[in-house]
């Protein structure tokens, strides 16, 4: 891209974007605003659910307490010690 260009957008030399086709040209997205927009989307897809984050955490501490205890055959007292 050139430097003018990234220059106008905001961007620095190799930051991510999305590059998307539109009927009327192409469409430049900084990457961080994709990923943004993905998490929007994706706290939008758990509410529909009756899910929150917290929820969403509290299983994956559930599920990582699990692979550890499997793995190493002890339970991880780091999860006591962060709540």
């Amino acid at each position: 891209m050139p430097a003018d260009l990234r220059r106008r957008l905001g961007l620095k030399k190799g930051d991510l974007v999305a590059v998307t086709e539109t009927p009327t040209g192409v469409l430049i997205t900084p990457q961080e605003v994709v990923a943004t927009q993905a998490l929007a989307e994706i706290g939008e897809a758990l509410k529909e659910q009756g899910l929150s984050l917290e929820d969403m955490l509290e299983r994956g501490r559930a599920v990582r307490d699990q692979l550890f205890d499997e793995q190493y055959g002890a339970t991880s007292d780091r999860d006591t010690a962060e709540r």
